[in-house]
């Protein structure tokens, strides 16, 4: 119990904010694992399990049954759930995806804002191991594990001020990251590739609302989140 009351308090604890200079590498890092194309190709898995991850915790949030997450090598993903094959569960579940690490990412931020460092490492975890029971594929499994071998890395044997760096790393990363697929989703519509098969062409024979709305809508909430972090971390540049 003495064990368990320390790991709590180590967890919910607060960490001195890091140098200045520590969150502008950080965010300026996160940019280019997303926007240089080389890096995206491996980083991008990251946002995937993100992606995935939002689909199975809102499937499972409003009832449906969750079946398993396939991850691919091709950065791509697939969440199967089971239930009702329209209404609100359904399209909920099917509108989660896409806005999930840009939600991550703005709680992220509101933990690092109120200098819970090691909180945003913890629950990092805690995500990746929920995850990973539901993955059913092999490359899935070993994404999972790769990624959460690096956080429980850093966790574990990192100083604190990598330990900050990795976190605010994350939240930056969660940002940014959120923004891209979202166009990625647009360009792939306008060029009418897998046509019928994405999340906004779902929401639109669920919904009736037309499929560049929800594109526009993901995209409304990556920006906003993009600011809302923004505005929270900015204090921590000086």
């Amino acid at each position: 119990m003495a064990m368990l009351a320390q790991l709590w308090h180590k967890v919910t604890g607060i960490q001195p904010v890091p140098p200045g200079w520590i969150v502008a590498v950080s965010a300026v890092v996160a940019l280019l694992a997303v926007t240089h194309a080389g890096l995206w190709c491996f980083t991008r898995n990251a946002i995937t399990i993100a992606h995935e991850g939002g689909h199975a915790l809102a499937s499972i949030l409003t009832g449906r049954r969750l079946e398993g997450i396939r991850l691919h090598s091709d950065s791509s993903g697939v969440t199967y759930s089971s239930g009702k094959g329209f209404g609100p569960g359904r399209v909920i579940t099917a509108a989660a995806g896409y806005v999930a690490p840009s939600l991550l990412g703005a709680g992220a931020a509101g933990l690092l804002a109120a200098r819970h460092v090691t909180a945003v490492l913890w629950l990092a975890l805690v995500l990746l191991a929920v995850t990973f029971v539901a993955v059913r594929n092999a490359f899935g499994v070993l994404a999972v594990l790769v990624t959460a071998a690096g956080v429980f890395a850093v966790s574990r044997y990192g100083s604190a001020l990598v330990q900050a760096g990795f976190a605010y790393l994350t939240a930056w990363f969660l940002l940014l990251g959120g923004i891209r697929p979202v166009l990625e989703l647009h360009s792939i519509r306008r060029r009418r590739r897998r046509p019928g098969q994405t999340d906004a062409d779902q929401l639109a024979r669920l919904t009736g609302l037309p499929a560049g709305l929800w594109i526009s809508l993901f995209a409304l909430v990556a920006l906003a989140a993009v600011a809302l972090g923004s505005w929270l971390l900015a204090p921590h540049f000086s």
